[in-house]
């Protein structure tokens, strides 16, 4: 289906922005290498080893516990805990975070179109911006509006799309939701919305 259809009778898009706009890992991987590169600096220890063992952890098992993990298999003092958990907040990356090449035709005929493009971006708001800044928006940047669902209530609490709405004076019809976890479904279920799994469009 060509993407004027899916937004042809809307007034806005609704999404997320890990694994929606750009792969989270991209930003991940990047920050267990510089996680790495600061062992080797503080410890002495051999980064290749470690951002090497980091990827294998990652890709098998996700980001879940890893420091843990890493600390364990490296003997790495767990005071580090703090740099890992900065790096996360406000890593300075080598390389710019790309948006998927689908995602980017998407929101660039969303434009076209002149349809409003809401970012409603869950997580630490600290860490979420400092991908935000880091991304290849190819222009883009111009036509978003960022929120936050911190800033009001997790989904899938209904507070943060009734603020926007009302802001931005549009109602649920007029909205479509892409997301791509279960709880994005459900949050757009509960609250009525027009959902699409960002999957049809990868």
């Amino acid at each position: 289906m060509a993407f004027e259809e899916y937004i042809k009778n809307k007034k806005a898009i609704v999404l997320g922005l890990d694994n929606v706009l750009y792969p989270e890992k991209d930003y991940l991987l990047q920050v267990y290498y510089l996680f790495s590169e600061f062992m080797a600096y503080s410890e002495q220890l051999d980064s290749a080893q470690i951002i090497e063992f980091m990827r294998e952890e990652f890709a098998a098992n996700g980001s879940e516990s890893i420091f843990e993990k890493t600390v364990a298999k490296f003997n790495i003092p767990s005071k580090y805990k703090t740099n890992f958990d900065l790096l996360h907040q406000n890593a300075r990356l080598p390389l710019k975070l790309l948006l998927f090449k689908q995602m980017l035709s998407f929101l660039q005929e969303v434009v076209v179109e002149r349809k409003a493009i809401f970012l409603l971006v869950d997580g630490d708001p600290a860490q979420q911006i400092n991908k935000i800044k880091q991304m290849e928006w190819h222009g883009l940047e111009q036509y978003l509006k960022v929120y936050f669902t911190e800033e009001f209530a997790p989904k899938p609490s209904a507070n943060s799309i009734e603020f926007l709405m009302n802001e931005n004076k549009v109602q649920l019809n007029e909205l479509l939701m892409l997301g791509e976890s279960d709880l994005d479904r459900e949050f757009a279920e509960k609250m009525g919305m027009e959902y699409l799994s960002v999957a049809k469009l990868l």
